[in-house]
């Protein structure tokens, strides 16, 4: 160092000091550490700096070919020099640079004083072996890196100013002080790689094997690796910023190629030996536990990176030589949790034991493309074998009972659906493999397919099941309703006929709220069958909440008026589009009823200009009271049923005919309707004989009918409100057309839709096309869309091609 640069040496002096105390982990005011960066800034700023640079200048091109000449020395070394021969070639270097680079005193005094430094402390730690050297070598980097990320604030006027401008000049011997200060740790301790690495991996192995070792120590030391390396990325833009970024040359060479290398040898080894010992259910776990570790080995003490070149070689290893074993044993596990019966607390705990297992298999099949696929088809095959036997069981009673149907493929569902959620953790393909199969068995079976039935026949049952549920008087409580009904709901989500369902569920519901036996509105609403058909339902409860505010202000009007109307009436009014009623055949309204109707009616159209008020009668009712029996009995009766009683309060008997006659009620609903009220003798005919086998084709025209005196009963009210079959039946038939118009409807709309914005398609793209759009309500047959489409042409929406017959084209 020159005595005639004072104000350099005073700072030097400083700043070395101030360097020992820190590597000796003294305190370091904050003054003293502005002091020492505000002594560093004026240097550069010094007039001793620039008379520096001004000699140095005066010599420019002999500098710049010495520059050249070191830089040239450096790169053209021998590979095969001696660590001390490096070590005397780079401080030559150095010092030259140092003469002959002014201005950059300070930065070459630093660098020296760092070379010292780590040369004593690598001399130090030549005593130490294994862990204790591992312990030394991380204690000696923790407390180097923190002093040199120190240094580099102090140095930022160098890193700005001089620095910048030598990397400018393509000088690359030079470096931000941090990355220099990187590159002397990495020229001292780079002879302590190998040994480092040796013992890393002797470490790793005694984990492996159980034994207990300082984790931490190796992380340390892999993390000093990676942080003291470096490479250079100079960008090349308008501000010629240079950016050092970390470089794993040094980690992937010592480090992480052994560690590969001796893991697939360790687990090589480790996996033949275990399967000569153990069952390949044993092994599985051994896989799985191996791969978890090895996964969070890497992420916790290795560098990231590494985990993707690691994985393969694993899965090479543990998984790959023996799919073809795992794959049966999951089958296998996939076969004994079809076939258990869950019978009790130890049960479960088997069949939890074995999910669990076919989940850890899961877990290694799933790491290799496609290797999946034969456990999937066999879930599907289970599955669908599973609900096809629980259908055929209870079959037989299907028809009287629906709830065992629903509850049959139910069963099925929440068993496999557990096994794909906890054992194959709900992953899509497994999942479409068991939906497939159970919109195979729900929808393809024994009921539907018996004689005179379909797939529709469950979309009835459906309706039915849910009929039952939402009444009221269900012994079952509302949470116990709540669960069925989202049984039925995911049941619903597999049937082709949704269509079907939601009309049998339309009428059900509109008797049991014009019946006024709906149990819960807020269990009615079935937001899964479409936004649509909700809003459907939402006008049904609407017309009912209305009606009854309409009632309340029809009952004040009449009490205001001072009119007369019978006790307890009550009517509501509905929007016809909204409701499944049919219209009701006209017939003479009783007399007694006809004051209050009338009433009714006018009091509506002052409301209401423009609407029409359409009796529902099948679905009207009303109370009776004998008044000739010694027991006075309440009778709930329809409308028609009441008004063939009401005539008897005028007349003894009546024959059939008059009956008809008198009341306009149309013979073939007549009859019906009697055969009610002589079976349960609240009417008698001394023609017939009533017994169970008793038909309404056995009623005559010129029969006898007469109120039956000696009519007695247990029961105060009596419940004669029954449907009439023949008139089911005939509802039946009609939903079976109307339900087969609206599809032709949905499939004419989606054919208009689909070729307006194709403006042309063939054959097959077309139906290819439209059938996606109706499966959401019912599964369309290829005839009935080619029929459509006739019908489409017929109606100019559409035309064939001349020249293509199979290809349509849009009609504006």
């Amino acid at each position: 160092m020159s005595q005639t640069n004072t104000f350099l040496n005073q700072v030097w002096t400083d700043v070395s000091d101030a360097m020992r105390r820190m590597f000796e982990l003294q305190p370091m005011t904050m003054d003293t550490m502005m002091k020492l960066y505000n002594d560093i800034d004026n240097y550069f700023k010094s007039s001793e700096r620039d008379n520096l640079i001004l000699r140095a200048a005066a010599n420019k091109s002999n500098t710049a070919n010495k520059l050249k000449q070191i830089d040239n020395q450096a790169k053209g070394k021998e590979v095969d020099k001696s660590n001390e021969s490096e070590e005397k070639d780079n401080q030559t270097n150095d010092e030259e640079v140092d003469k002959i680079i002014p201005g950059g005193e300070l930065y070459f005094y630093l660098k020296n004083f760092l070379k010292q430094y780590l040369t004593t402390i690598r001399a130090n730690g030549n005593n130490f072996v294994d862990e204790d050297f591992f312990r030394f070598y991380v204690k000696t980097w923790e407390k180097y890196q923190f002093v040199c990320q120190v240094i580099s604030k102090l140095f930022t006027s160098i890193n700005n100013n001089w620095i910048d401008h030598q990397r400018k000049s393509k000088n690359h011997n030079i470096y931000d002080v941090y990355t220099m200060s990187m590159k002397v740790w990495q020229d001292i301790f780079s002879k302590e790689t190998k040994l480092i690495a040796q013992t890393y991996l002797e470490l790793i192995k005694k984990e492996r094997d159980g034994e207990k070792v300082e984790t931490s120590l190796i992380r340390q030391v892999v993390q000093c690796y990676v942080s003291a390396g470096f490479t250079e990325d100079e960008r090349k833009d308008k501000k010629h910023q240079i950016s050092i970024s970390p470089l794993l040359s040094t980690y992937i060479e010592y480090f992480e190629k052994p560690f590969i290398k001796e893991t697939e040898q360790y687990y090589l080894h480790e996996s033949n030996n275990y399967l000569e010992k153990n069952s390949i259910n044993s092994y599985i776990k051994k896989a799985s536990e191996r791969l978890d570790q090895e996964e969070k080995r890497v992420r916790y003490y290795l560098h990231p990176t590494t985990l993707e070149k690691l994985l393969p070689k694993l899965v090479k290893i543990l998984i790959i030589r023996h799919l073809d074993q795992i794959q049966k044993e999951a089958m296998k596990l996939l076969k004994l949790l079809r076939d258990e019966k869950i019978e009790g607390e130890a049960t479960k705990l088997l069949r939890n034991e074995k999910i669990e297992d076919l989940r850890i298999a899961h877990g290694l099949v799933t790491r290799i493309k496609d290797a999946e696929k034969p456990i999937q088809k066999k879930l599907e095959n289970y599955t669908y074998e599973t609900g096809i036997y629980a259908i055929n069981s209870i079959k037989a009673t299907v028809s009287k009972e629906p709830k065992s149907y629903v509850e049959a493929i139910f069963e099925v569902h929440e068993r496999f659906s557990r096994i794909v959620k906890d054992a194959f953790c709900d992953e899509p393909g497994y999942r479409a493999a068991f939906d497939n199969a159970c919109g195979k068995f729900i929808n393809d079976n024994a009921v539907t397919k018996a004689p005179g039935s379909s797939s529709a026949k469950l979309a009835e049952l459906l309706a039915k099941y849910c009929d039952t549920l939402l009444r009221k008087g269900t012994k079952a409580d509302q949470s116990d309703n709540d669960k069925k009904i989202d049984q039925i709901m995911v049941v619903f989500n597999y049937i082709h006929d949704k269509d079907v369902f939601q009309r049998h569920y339309g009428k059900m519901l509109a008797k049991r709220l014009v019946q006024q036996l709906s149990a819960s509105d807020d269990s009615e609403a079935l937001e899964a069958c479409g936004f649509e058909y909700s809003s459907k339902l939402q006008r049904m409860f609407l017309d009912i909440r209305i009606s009854t505010q309409l009632l309340g202000k029809f009952k004040t009007y009449c009490g205001i008026e001072k009119y007369h109307v019978i006790d307890n009436f009550s009517v509501m009014v509905l929007h016809k589009n909204a409701w499944q009623f049919r219209s009701s055949p006209a017939f003479n309204l009783p007399h007694q009823l006809q004051p209050t109707y009338s009433l009714f009616t006018e009091f509506y159209t002052k409301k209401h200009s423009g609407r029409k008020l359409e009796l529902i009668h099948e679905h009207s009712k009303g109370e009776l009271q004998t008044l000739y029996t010694k027991q006075k009995y309440i009778l709930q009766v329809s409308t028609y049923q009441m008004a063939i009683l009401l005539l008897f309060n005028d007349v003894e008997s009546m024959t059939v005919e008059s009956i008809c006659d008198i009341t306009q009620i149309k013979s073939e609903l007549c009859r019906p309707i009697l055969l009610v009220l002589i079976k349960s003798q609240v009417l008698k005919c001394s023609e017939i004989t009533v017994n169970e086998e008793l038909k309404e084709s056995d009623i005559e025209n010129d029969y006898t009918i007469e109120v039956d005196e000696n009519f007695k009963s247990k029961k105060i009210k009596i419940n004669l409100n029954q449907t009439v079959k023949s008139v089911e039946q005939k509802d039946a038939e009609n939903d079976g057309q109307a339900i087969e118009e609206k599809r032709k409807m949905l499939i004419e709309a989606a054919i208009v839709r689909t070729i307006k914005a194709r403006k042309q398609l063939d054959n097959n793209s077309l139906i290819k096309e439209i059938i996606p759009q109706l499966t959401s309500r019912f599964q369309p047959e290829i005839p009935m869309i080619k029929k459509c489409i006739e019908l489409l042409i017929k109606k100019e929406y559409l035309e064939r091609d001349p020249k293509d017959k199979s290809l349509y084209t849009y009609l504006p």
